[in-house]
């Protein structure tokens, strides 16, 4: 079991990382460091992006850090294959049903965001590893997902306080290497047309993110019996099934479902950073 629970966290980790970018943090970085914004500034993108991937290693790290210390009391504790697969299991559907906007379930959500007037007060080390600091530690500003949480309990329950560190340093990487996206956004054009067409992905992510805590949730049931596997697809296929036929009541022409509904920001909407 607990080999099981290390690979899904690490997956997770990546998963609810690149999640995260559509956050409103993660699409302020999308647009306060980029070739075009930092030109403005009279500093160099790159240098400012390697800071704020650094920084956000480094967050992801600190909240791996947090985690290890949890990890290593529940290794204490010395619970059973079982009981940590159980666990695992409610922890993955919870985060399932939340992700997913056809069920009125949500775990708790950070709404604070990062502060835009660094950008003006700091150097380009000093904003761009602070907001790297600050989005890589996952529970510091928005979250956009379940995924995080969902991160943090399977890293937990396999009991490695190292092993711990290691997933939160992942997270925070892959949550870095975002800003990367707008590495081409030169002009104004660019970066209202790129936030279009990434808005426009919005519904497909949260459909890859909630299919794979499904995944996990089969996974997990099927390393504890193929009788709870059974029952946990028999549940997801009656939810899926359900789902769809209220899709359907509300959109009866069939034109569009509800995962198909995206607003797509204004170039001048796309170019503003949220503040605190």
């Amino acid at each position: 079991m607990t080999t099981l629970l290390v690979v899904l966290a690490a997956l997770t980790a990546v998963i609810a990382a690149a999640r995260s970018t559509w956050s409103p943090c993660g699409l302020s970085m999308l647009s306060s460091i980029t070739p075009l914004a930092e030109q403005g500034r009279g500093h160099r993108y790159r240098t400012t992006a390697c800071w704020f991937v650094v920084g956000s290693i480094a967050g992801g790290a600190s909240l791996g850090l947090l985690t290890a210390l949890l990890a290593a009391g529940l290794g204490a504790a010395g619970l059973s294959p079982t009981t940590l697969g159980t666990l695992a299991l409610i922890a993955c559907l919870a985060a399932a049903a939340s992700d997913a906007s056809s069920i009125k379930f949500r775990l708790p959500v950070h709404h604070r965001q990062v502060n835009e007037r660094w950008l003006d007060q700091f150097r380009p080390w000093v904003y761009g590893t602070g907001f790297g600091w600050q989005i890589g530690a996952g529970l510091a500003t928005y979250v956009k997902t379940s995924a995080v949480y969902l991160m943090i309990a399977l890293t937990v329950l396999t009991g490695h306080p190292w092993l711990a560190v290691g997933v939160g340093a992942l997270f925070g990487l892959v949550r870095g290497l975002a800003v990367i996206l707008g590495r081409r956004i030169t002009t104004p054009a660019a970066l209202g047309d790129f936030h279009r067409r990434f808005m426009a992905l919005d519904p497909r992510a949260r459909q890859v993110v909630v299919g794979w805590e499904l995944a996990a949730a089969l996974l997990v049931s099927l390393a504890l019996s193929p009788w709870a596997a059974l029952a946990v697809a028999v549940t997801i296929g009656a939810w899926g099934a359900t789902r769809r036929i209220l899709v359907r009541r509300r959109h009866p022409t069939g034109s569009r479902n509800v995962y198909d509904t995206v607003t797509v920001p204004s170039p001048s909407d796309s170019t503003k950073v949220p503040s605190a």
